[in-house]
């Protein structure tokens, strides 16, 4: 039988809506008592966290991840339950983390606990079949929901309200759950790990558009700032209105770490022109293949922190 230690953190798949339509937390989560009729499995649950997911922080991933290396020997998998908004952050976190070679699964919902066609029940007894299948350990961290199973570098949320909402851009998900199977279709590559103990900076997001001003990017400052990370257009090009202030960022040490804001394909210098890719490049912008923005600053934090610096850092950013 497979021991599966559970750690539920909040989020919509222990919330409840009220008769108007609102849904809030409470003090009561139903994944916690709830009675699995999975007989090869064995299950304890942890009330870890009881927050919405946009509450959640740096602190709260780390202490996932101590809590899972602390376990490590006492428990054949893990799922963890999360709110929707920030799960691939957490998911991406814990990936690029020393976790241990077994099943990692982090779900949710999307519909709260005594909603109608609610999904959470499903999602978590899902998650708990992974979780116990050999065929997930050293996968990295699984998301499984809507019963796709979707790697956590890639996977994002792309509908605010739909149980599909869960899709991996141009991959596709690594495995499907059926009836009877758990499938694996593709492997997630090998990832670079660090094992840390804590965790600060401070990392923006700011997006790209046209005829875009430096107002944002000028009310930086620099020495209270580990880094930046923008979403560029298309492959990776920005408006050249504000290239004086990205060489002021770069000219006092900031790194400066470029995505795409397309939701789909990989950002790299192609073009040219003035602002294009191929000029940022070569003043020093670190471009990212296929994260969006909210995991490259996940990715250059945990880079950060771990003491990588010049080559070092470019090579592990951009590969």
């Amino acid at each position: 039988m497979k021991k599966i230690l559970a750690l539920h953190t909040g989020g919509t798949i222990s919330m409840q809506t009220d008769n108007q339509g609102s849904v809030s937390s409470s003090s009561h989560n139903p994944m916690a008592s709830l009675s699995t009729p999975l007989d090869t499995i064995q299950v304890v649950s942890v009330d870890f966290l009881n927050l919405p997911s946009p509450h959640i922080r740096l602190e709260h991933m780390m202490a996932l991840y101590q809590e899972i290396k602390r376990q490590a020997d006492e428990f054949d998998g893990f799922v963890i339950t999360h709110g929707t908004d920030t799960l691939e952050e957490t998911a991406y976190f814990l990936d690029t983390m020393a976790i241990p070679q077994k099943p990692i699964v982090i779900t949710g919902a999307m519909r709260s606990s005594n909603d109608l066609g609610s999904d959470g029940v499903y999602n978590y007894l899902t998650a708990l079949r992974v979780a116990s299948d050999e065929k997930a350990a050293d996968k990295g961290v699984l998301l499984v929901m809507n019963d796709e199973i979707h790697a956590a570098k890639y996977v994002t949320k792309t509908h605010t309200t739909n149980v599909s909402t869960f899709q991996t851009p141009t991959h596709g998900p690594l495995g499907l759950v059926t009836k009877r199977e758990i499938l694996f279709f593709k492997t997630a590559e090998p990832r670079v790990r660090f094992d840390l103990s804590e965790i600060a900076g401070t990392i923006p997001i700011i997006k790209a558009f046209a005829d875009m001003e430096t107002i944002l990017l000028d009310s930086l400052n620099p020495g209270k700032l580990s880094g930046l990370v923008i979403e560029a257009l298309g492959a990776g090009n920005l408006p050249p209105s504000i290239l004086p202030a990205i060489h002021r960022l770069l000219a006092a040490g900031i790194p400066i770490v470029l995505v795409s804001r397309c939701f789909n394909g990989i950002a790299e210098p192609v073009y040219a022109y003035q602002g294009g890719g191929i000029q940022l490049e070569q003043e020093g912008i670190l471009f990212v293949k296929e994260l969006n923005a909210q995991k490259a600053r996940i990715k250059l934090l945990i880079a950060l922190n771990a003491g990588l610096k010049d080559q070092e850092l470019t090579d592990y950013i951009q590969g």
